[in-house]
């Protein structure tokens, strides 16, 4: 077994989360890390590139992505956090709406519960997350992958995200889950309009930061960039410089931690990004 590994020294306003997809329907990356040779490759080289988390999903929840069974889901991650945590001591998180997923994980050596649901999937996901103890994200999406996407609307989108997410806090406190071990995830992308509700999300962002809790942004290769970009749906490794653009949005609003599929490029330019911000004059 192999010692575990050191992670590199920077200095950045927010941590990088690498993601890793163990599945062949993934927006971006599906099908290149679905055996466990791959997926253990792109995570030393994930560690190396300067992640602060590993973020691990077993099931696509990319518009109209199908459901896949909680054993299929196991079999995906857990080879996956074990193989990981035999040599790092990095932290994981276990992108998953399912409890029994979520347990699987964090016996196999995942610290962080990622949920797309906002532990809203199952009746027994609130007491499981209090249960683990785990550190648990707890993001906003209308409907489910199959259908979020259909006709999305909002009177409010920044008020009603907020308002979502406070409840969802709220409710995980009630079920035992410590304050301190919470996240929050606007979920860009995520049963939003391209661009009439995401960009007015991403502008909004220090409303969702105001809440009091550490905030998870993910806008890595979202097909919103496309939108922006030329009106053409681009595929997403050609979507860099947009996934740049939000990561460095959301330093400025104050997040914590950004989900990227291309950890170098983010980690450097928010190292940039921060080192011009503090070389500029203090006001009195």
């Amino acid at each position: 077994m192999n010692s575990p590994a050191a992670q590199p020294v920077r200095t950045a306003p927010v941590n990088v989360w690498g993601v890793i997809n163990t599945t062949q329907d993934s927006f971006s990356d599906g099908g290149r890390f679905d055996e466990l040779p791959s997926a253990m490759a792109q995570a030393r080289r994930l560690i190396a590139d300067g992640a602060d988390v590993l973020d691990i999903g077993g099931e696509s929840t990319r518009p109209g992505a199908e459901a896949v069974s909680e054993a299929r889901e196991v079999d995906r991650v857990v080879p996956l956090i074990r193989a990981i945590r035999a040599e790092s001591t990095i932290p994981i998180s276990i992108d998953t709406m399912k409890p029994a997923v979520a347990h699987a994980a964090v016996e196999a050596g995942a610290t962080i519960w990622n949920d797309v649901t906002a532990l809203r999937h199952a009746a027994d996901s609130l007491g499981v997350a209090a249960e683990l103890g785990c550190d648990v994200v707890l993001m906003h999406m209308r409907g489910e992958p199959q259908t979020m996407q259909a006709a999305p609307h909002y009177d409010d989108v920044v008020g009603e995200v907020a308002a979502f997410l406070q409840a969802r806090a709220e409710a995980a406190m009630a079920a035992g889950v410590a304050r301190e071990r919470i996240w929050l995830d606007p979920g860009i992308g995520f049963g939003k309009h391209m661009t009439r509700h995401n960009l007015p999300l991403l502008a909004g962002l220090d409303r969702v930061v105001a809440l009091g809790f550490p905030v998870l942004l993910g806008v890595s290769r979202k097909r919103f960039i496309s939108a922006l970009d030329s009106g053409e749906d681009r595929p997403p490794h050609e979507r860099l410089g947009g996934s740049i653009a939000g990561a460095l949005a959301g330093a400025a609003a104050g997040v914590a931690a950004v989900r990227v599929h291309d950890v170098r490029e983010t980690v450097q330019a928010l190292v940039v990004w921060t080192a011009i911000a503090q070389a500029r004059p203090r006001q009195n």
